[in-house]
């Protein structure tokens, strides 16, 4: 089952309402949002990175950055680093590179949301495409996920 389909599933099987989107082939969340006509600050990008050797779901903004020095902090390790493409490729085998829903639970790996993303009331995501995106309130992605909420981010353009 691809990821579409997988999160189509999942969002039923739970009575989450969402919707689908399609837009042009594009390889940045800040472009999702451009295309689709929808604010940077509710496309959520999601980050992987490796934290003492496992695998978390950084999940952000499309215009934020993920300051490494908080997810340090946040975490109580120095050792945190960005995920190469061919660790997390191997995580996500349903999604194309670059594209993974912010569900790191579907997937086995902790997600932690920034608090900016956190306060808006819906998020749109990559679900496993360079094309297709869903949409759903915050909070039913929040009751799914069961995120730690941290402040992490920064913006990284004007919006």
């Amino acid at each position: 089952m691809q990821c579409k389909e997988k999160m189509e599933t999942y969002l039923h099987q739970n009575q989450v309402p969402f919707q689908e989107q399609h837009h042009p082939r594009t390889f940045s969340a800040l472009t999702i949002a451009e295309s689709e006509h929808i604010s940077s600050k509710k496309t959520a990008k999601t980050v992987i990175l490796q934290v003492n050797d496992r695998m978390m779901c950084f999940v952000l903004p499309a215009a934020y950055y993920v300051d490494m020095n908080k997810v340090q902090a946040i975490m109580g390790t120095k050792n945190v680093r960005l995920a190469h493409e061919d660790e997390f490729e191997l995580a996500f085998p349903d999604c194309e590179v670059g594209t993974m829903p912010p569900f790191g639970n579907l997937y086995g790996i902790p997600v932690y949301v920034d608090s900016s993303l956190a306060a808006e009331d819906s998020i749109t995501f990559p679900v496993g495409t360079y094309t297709d995106t869903m949409s759903i309130k915050y909070s039913d992605f929040e009751r799914l996920v069961h995120p730690c909420i941290a402040m992490f981010a920064h913006a990284q353009v004007d919006f």
